[in-house]
C-alpha cells in the first residue's frame, strides 16, 4: 500500500514537469552528463543546470541520482527512452 502511494506521488511529480524538463530528466536518467544533454538539446550547460534545479524542486529530490531513480521507477520497467514527440 505504501509503495503504491509512493509510486502515485512520483507520477504526479513527473506530470508537474514541463516537456523540456522531462527531456532533460530522461537524458540524465540514461546517463548523459550535463554537457551531453546540453549538446543534444542545443542548450547551454547553465540552462541544463537551471532545468535540473527545477526538476529537483518539483520532484522533492536532492540530486540527479534520486531524480533518475524517480524517473526510471515511473517507467514501470521500460528500459528504453520514449521516442521524441511522445
Amino acid at each position: 500500500m505504501l509503495d503504491e502511494a509512493a509510486h502515485h506521488e512520483e507520477r504526479v511529480g513527473l506530470r508537474a514537469l514541463t516537456p523540456r524538463e522531462l527531456e532533460v530528466l530522461e537524458m540524465i536518467a540514461f546517463g548523459m552528463s550535463n554537457a551531453e544533454a546540453a549538446r543534444r538539446l542545443h542548450l547551454s550547460v547553465h540552462a541544463i543546470k537551471f532545468h535540473l534545479a527545477a526538476i529537483y524542486r518539483r520532484l522533492g529530490v536532492n540530486n540527479r541520482t534520486e531524480a533518475a531513480v524517480a524517473y526510471l521507477h515511473s517507467m514501470n520497467g521500460r528500459l528504453e527512452p520514449s521516442p521524441q514527440g511522445d
